[in-house]
């Protein structure tokens, strides 16, 4: 598959009552170093994610300086990044990025017909 096919990046910052507090301090300070996309802040699980979290939306050409600042800057919380391409299945279960702690994702949702 051609690079060109992924149109730009998700990362979930996963979070639950506990850490609630360093996701929130993460947040801002993604939003104070990148100019980036935010997500909803979500203390539920959300989609295929069983976990609370936030979503950040970035381009291809700010992979690799958002990336390399996660790795240093994430602590303790657990990061899922996956890129997007028009096959939700394959992105988030084939071409995944993990950060932290793997966890089994909700994959049903992108094969169920309701």
């Amino acid at each position: 598959m051609d690079i060109d096919k992924i149109r730009d990046w998700h990362a979930h910052v996963y979070f639950d009552t506990a850490s609630r507090d360093a996701a929130w301090a993460l947040r801002e300070r993604i939003e104070r170093t990148f100019e980036i996309e935010m997500g909803r802040f979500h203390e539920k699980p959300v989609g295929p994610h069983p976990h609370f979290s936030y979503q950040v939306a970035f381009r291809n050409e700010q992979f690799a300086p958002f990336l390399s600042w996660l790795t240093l800057n994430r602590g303790d919380l657990t990061v899922f990044i996956h890129p997007n391409t028009g096959h939700d299945l394959d992105d988030h279960r084939d071409r995944a990025i993990w950060m932290g702690r793997q966890v089994p994702l909700i994959l049903d949702i992108f094969t169920r017909k309701d």
